[in-house]
């Protein structure tokens, strides 16, 4: 692996605040509703809705929303008729980005998120434009006081898992998506429990910015991540050192 996009790690700070605030409860209850209406309400018969509950109480989100989010997905509750879109784009510098919605009028989320990407210098793309540029992976997050890095990594290769990466003070274990269950469970055996699990976009290269392009690409993502319908965004660059200590103070 190539290694991680700074974006991770800025967006991984943004995502605390935004959850201290209670901003992303309604995101992810709309994840675990589509992932309880198109496998059911058990977690352990429903992978995808099994990682959207995780990423959920991982946020603090409080146990009663969780359940009134599985719900609405088995018809109990109601609720909106939500689908998933996938959209491609460039940003600043020829930025490659990956956006993930779940949305109940596409016409409108697609209009919506044109606008935001032509607002911050960027352009909405066709299908397949950036995808190739990515990969999805299976990516579990532990934290970096639980254990050692050589240790976490012999465990996780021998679990199946590809590489192992620093991003601030967690590890993040990558593997390929059919083997995240299994790498998952061998780390909880060897007394390595994760903070969380899923399916991601991860690049396959980078575009180094300087600051000024950096900081329009980071208005950019952050318009989009602010998007109701928004789920994930996902994106290939590199910023300064300066810049990229300074963006995370901040937060």
């Amino acid at each position: 692996m190539a290694g991680h996009s700074h974006w991770a790690s800025i967006k991984r700070k943004k995502g605390a605040v935004d959850a201290k605030k209670g901003k992303v409860f309604s995101k992810l209850a709309r994840n675990i509703t589509v992932a309880a209406r198109e496998g059911g309400s058990d977690p352990t018969m429903n992978i995808k809705l099994q990682y959207a509950i995780e990423k959920a109480k991982g946020a603090n989100m409080p146990k009663d929303n969780i359940e009134r989010a599985i719900q609405k997905g088995t018809g109990a509750g109601g609720g909106e008729d939500l689908q998933h879109s996938l959209y491609e784009g460039y940003g600043p510098h020829g930025v490659a980005i990956m956006v993930e919605v779940l949305t109940d009028n596409k016409n409108r989320t697609t209009s919506e998120i044109r606008n935001i990407f032509e607002r911050y210098g960027g352009s909405l793309g066709s299908s397949g434009c950036v995808s190739w540029i990515f990969e999805k992976r299976g990516m579990l997050v532990v934290d970096s006081k639980k254990v050692e890095e050589d240790r976490l990594m012999m465990v996780a290769l021998e679990a199946g898992a590809e590489d192992v990466l620093k991003v601030e003070h967690v590890y993040q274990v990558i593997c390929l998506p059919t083997e995240l269950e299994k790498v998952k469970k061998f780390l909880k055996e060897q007394g390595i429990p994760p903070e969380s699990s899923e399916i991601s976009w991860l690049p396959k290269n980078f575009v180094d910015l300087d600051a000024e392009t950096g900081k329009r690409v980071v208005e950019l993502l952050e318009a989009l991540e602010d998007h109701e319908d928004v789920q994930e965004v996902y994106a290939n660059f590199n910023l300064p050192k300066d810049l990229l200590v300074e963006m995370q103070e901040r937060r």
